[in-house]
């Protein structure tokens, strides 16, 4: 009996083999989200420059009005669509992620044309400056947020790869799009430009996934996911509405141009923004993992995840301090000088974001979104208080110097709140012991 047992049990594997699998998929998952995240980060900064570089710092001040638009949009798609699927869709099998997917994708195509056409209607009747890139972005509005799900909705099925290829062609589809632009010498062509090549990436994402964006499908995915949904919306607007409340205060305090320096001074940190802005790509799916896997683990990653960010924000501020200003004004042009003065508080602000952005996607794993809502509401409010406060005292510097308070402030109280849900869930976890 003992040779039988020997030929019918398989071999045992060896110790600890399963976790070091484990760390090495999650490695990998996490590296295509690294690599995704730089791509982004290239990309947003290759924008910006050009820009800046192109129509000077006035007409670059209209552009970031546009742009802090398109996140305030975008953080609504992410709340009603794609944040919802990757809490509850990561790491489910096939057929679940795809169906849940095309309804995911086509809610964040129907937000994007229904915003879209408030977005051109307004343009056009406000005119000036301001109403011909509003009107444009209303046009490139549902390619833009279309790619974006298509890149939360890889990364929830581990297959972070697709991502990066998505990404990859859409920065090779911005490149002869970005010189008509220059061409043509306009705040709106440089938005058409950015859009169209977003509509690129997003037709190929659906060539990729194989799948059709359903919009029909949008009511119903929205009913289904309307206790996460609801909170994340409001969560997510509390960010983008900060900053595009700050940004529209700066302008009407101080005047456009100062718009034009503090996107100039996030241009300068753009690697760890881009990080931040796209977090949830990787950080909450993972989240959730280990979750699942190894509750205990939780509160480490989140500390790894925030404190790594951090630190890495502080180390690029203190080379940006060393850059020459003729490197500075090579490439930013007239607006480096103005944007060097915020290096330090923007800094501290991002790295302050990045460490409260450890705790954030923890929560966002336990499926806490009355504790997140709540966070989120307390560092939005002080966000907007620090940076019109510190602009009505010390202009675009007080403002800065404001916004890194208020950050730090933030996250202090995320961290707060994951511990509490941390506990809570301890406690939930623990079975009943009952007593006859």
């Amino acid at each position: 009996m003992t040779a039988e047992k020997e030929k019918t049990t398989a071999p045992a594997a060896p110790p600890g083999s399963a976790g070091r699998t484990a760390k090495r998929a999650m490695a990998g998952r996490l590296s295509w989200g690294l690599a995704d995240q730089a791509v982004c980060s290239m990309n947003n900064f290759a924008v910006g420059i050009y820009v800046a570089r192109s129509l000077g710092l006035t007409a670059f001040g209209v552009f970031s009005l546009a742009w802090v638009t398109y996140g305030v949009v975008l953080s609504v798609s992410r709340g009603l669509a794609t944040d919802p699927l990757v809490v509850r869709f990561s790491g489910v099998p096939t057929a679940s992620w795809r169906a849940a997917t095309a309804r995911s994708s086509g809610t964040a195509l129907g937000v994007g044309a229904a915003v879209g056409a408030v977005c051109l209607v307004v343009g056009l009747g406000v005119g000036g400056r301001v109403g011909p890139a509003f009107a444009c972005l209303g046009v490139v509005l549902p390619g833009l947020l279309l790619q974006d799900a298509w890149r939360f909705s890889f990364f929830a099925a581990g297959t972070g790869r697709k991502a990066f290829v998505n990404d990859v062609l859409g920065c090779v589809a911005l490149v002869p799009a970005m010189v008509l632009a220059a061409r043509v010498g306009s705040v709106g062509a440089f938005v058409l430009a950015w859009g169209a090549a977003a509509a690129v990436a997003a037709g190929y994402g659906c060539l990729q996934s194989g799948i059709r964006p359903r919009l029909t499908g949008a009511p119903q995915w929205m009913r289904e996911q309307r206790d996460l949904g609801s909170r994340y919306l409001v969560e997510n607007v509390g960010v983008s509405g900060a900053s595009q409340l700050r940004a529209y205060g700066l302008g009407a305090i101080v005047g456009v141009s100062a718009v034009g320096v503090v996107r100039g001074a996030e241009l300068l940190l753009g690697p760890f923004l881009a990080v931040l802005m796209g977090l949830s790509l990787v950080t909450v799916a993972e989240a959730a993992r280990v979750l699942r896997q190894a509750p205990h683990r939780l509160r480490l990653f989140c500390l790894l995840l925030g404190g790594g960010q951090a630190v890495a924000a502080l180390l690029w501020g203190a080379a940006l301090l060393l850059v020459p200003d003729r490197f500075g004004e090579l490439v930013l042009g007239g607006v480096w000088h103005s944007a060097s003065e915020l290096i330090v508080p923007a800094t501290l602000g991002v790295a302050g974001a990045g460490l409260g952005s450890g705790a954030a996607a923890g929560l966002r794993a336990l499926a806490a979104a009355r504790r997140s809502l709540r966070c989120q509401l307390f560092a939005s409010a002080c966000y907007v208080g620090g940076g019109l406060g510190g602009a009505a005292v010390g202009g675009t510097v007080g403002s800065a110097w404001g916004v890194a308070a208020a950050t730090v402030c933030g996250s202090a109280a995320w961290w707060l709140q994951l511990r509490s849900a941390l506990r809570e869930h301890h406690r939930n976890s623990i079975p009943e012991v009952r007593t006859s």
